[in-house]
């Protein structure tokens, strides 16, 4: 039995697609089932809840052999790292009770992010806590989601701009979701292995924030720029759209780490994902792209 939280959710949604067509019996936790597309309904068993219950995940992971681990992101949370390792005690307590043999998760790839480094340390609290039931334990380690690029379609639209935190002239490692998914569906259909490690997952695009505009300008047959935004900017417009103070002061901190090189060497060494920003571009974003 397979386990898969967040069944909805930007990346659990292609983990569930990537293991529909197998024989492995598949169970999801998911608030709403009614969000569940009516292909995935029919041949899953659905868990009804959210996996940070401990009566829900109990349930869920009775009989598991594998379980796929997402923390959602909740901008009300007052704590970063404080909401991470709250979402995960139940876990960690169900893993152990019900005996699961292997868990895969998503992190973050970095180095030097114990500490100080928000979003980014608060995963790393996370993978340390599910890491000390002995469970066997994978953790996906990518770095910005080209996928982020979709929240900012409408300034591309309206103002040919997009906006991040991040310096024009120095490269972003990115990595399209899929591949975490794919790479997620990959460990847990494979029963072979154990012990506690990190997977990188990271396109081998070595594009500025300027590179990528190039990119995006080329695809969308518009001119595109890319604008650096200041750090208290930022946080600003994470208050203006509902983020607690906490969590605002943790994207701040993660972007200070990522202007650092928090993820320079895992980029330089890792194996590469097979999708490149080009290609997500013209699949992805250009289809969402309003006429």
């Amino acid at each position: 039995m397979l386990v898969i939280t967040t069944p909805t959710g930007q990346i659990g949604r292609q983990v569930v697609d990537g293991l529909l067509d197998g024989d492995e019996p598949i169970r999801v936790i998911v608030r709403d089932p009614s969000r569940l597309p009516a292909h995935v309904r029919e041949r899953v068993e659905v868990v009804q809840g959210s996996h940070r219950d401990l009566d829900v995940v109990m349930e869920a992971f009775s009989g598991a052999d594998a379980v796929f681990w997402v923390v959602p992101p909740d901008p009300r949370a007052e704590s970063v790292e404080g909401y991470y390792v709250d979402y995960t005690q139940a876990a960690c307590q169900a893993i152990s009770a019900r005996g699961v043999k292997r868990v895969v998760a998503v992190s973050t790839m970095g180095s030097g992010i114990e500490k100080n480094a928000g979003h980014l340390s608060a995963t790393v609290a996370k993978d340390r806590m599910i890491e000390d039931t002995g469970v066997g334990y994978r953790a996906l380690q990518p770095p910005a989601f080209m996928e982020n690029l979709l929240w900012q379609v409408e300034a591309i639209k309206n103002q040919g701009v997009f906006f991040w935190p991040q310096p024009a002239d120095r490269v972003l490692a990115s990595v399209a979701t899929r591949d975490i998914a794919a790479k997620a569906a990959e460990l847990l259909l494979d029963d072979s292995w154990g012990g506690q490690g990190g997977v990188p997952v990271v396109s081998a695009d070595a594009l500025t924030p300027d590179g990528m505009a190039q990119v995006v300008s080329e695809v969308l047959e518009r001119p595109v720029l890319y604008r650096q935004v200041g750090l208290e900017a930022y946080r600003a417009t994470a208050l203006q759209h509902g983020a607690s103070e906490g969590w605002a002061q943790g994207l701040i901190d993660m972007a200070v780490a990522q202007n650092a090189g928090a993820y320079d060497e895992q980029h330089r060494t890792s194996q590469p994902t097979p999708t490149g920003f080009r290609q997500w571009c013209e699949e992805v974003l250009r289809p969402a792209f309003p006429a």
